[in-house]
């Protein structure tokens, strides 16, 4: 058994990037774990009010539920400014969900992502999982986010280049889907990339690109075995 972490910056990156490989891991006896890092009234209050915050929990709830989450979390950090929040402090506050929930496996937002909040989750979560001797994190990989990964600056450092790749079968896709669906404030009509359509037809190219019907892509940052 495998005790996942997946941390996100904003609600619904989480699903967007690993809603699929949750569903398959809890089916198989995981237990999936989610770390939701920001709160954007926080951070933004002349953009985001605590009701639309707590709107968009909600959500996250229900899309967890769905797909079999055993625990979610909320921290309180201040989106959409981390670029300008000390990076130590994200870091522990990692350290210590870490450290109480003690997962093996985390999934982290690509460092090349065109939100800077992304980058910031992804460099003060790799800070939180130094291995040490005794640390509890072996394996660490970094997810893709529609309507932020793709849409960053073709630099060669910040291209998600996929070196791992979750088949998902129907019923785990499906899952995948009615979760996003739960977030309806979110959700925008296609062509935008964060829309179903689009999370359907990524699915499609990253299960082709590996022989299989749909799947979900991932950068390996580090594999203990």
């Amino acid at each position: 058994m495998h005790k996942i972490l997946v941390i996100a910056p904003h609600a619904d990156d989480e699903v967007l990037g690993c809603g699929g490989l949750m569903a398959k891991a809890v089916a198989a006896g995981d237990e999936a774990y989610v770390l939701i890092a920001t709160n954007a009234s926080v951070g933004a209050p002349e953009l985001f009010t605590p009701e639309q915050i707590a709107a968009i929990r909600a959500e996250a709830r229900a899309a967890h539920a769905l797909l079999g989450v055993r625990e979610t979390r909320f921290l309180e950090l201040p989106a959409p400014a981390l670029d300008q929040y000390p990076l130590y402090q994200i870091a522990g506050a990692f350290s210590q969900v870490i450290r109480e929930l003690r997962p093996d496996t985390l999934y982290i937002p690509h460092r090349g992502d065109a939100h800077k909040d992304h980058r910031a989750i992804h460099e003060a979560a790799l800070v939180a999982a130094r291995p040490f001797p005794d640390a509890c994190v072996r394996n660490i990989y970094a997810y893709e986010t529609l309507s932020e990964t793709e849409w960053a600056e073709p630099v060669g450092s910040d291209v998600f280049v996929p070196t791992r790749f979750e088949a998902l079968n129907e019923e785990e896709f499906a899952l995948k889907l009615q979760a996003m669906a739960c977030y309806a404030s979110q959700l925008k009509a296609f062509p935008s990339s964060r829309s179903l359509e689009a999370i359907e037809a990524l699915g499609k190219w990253r299960g082709a690109t590996v022989g299989r019907v749909r799947a979900e892509a991932f950068e390996v940052i580090r594999e203990l075995n």
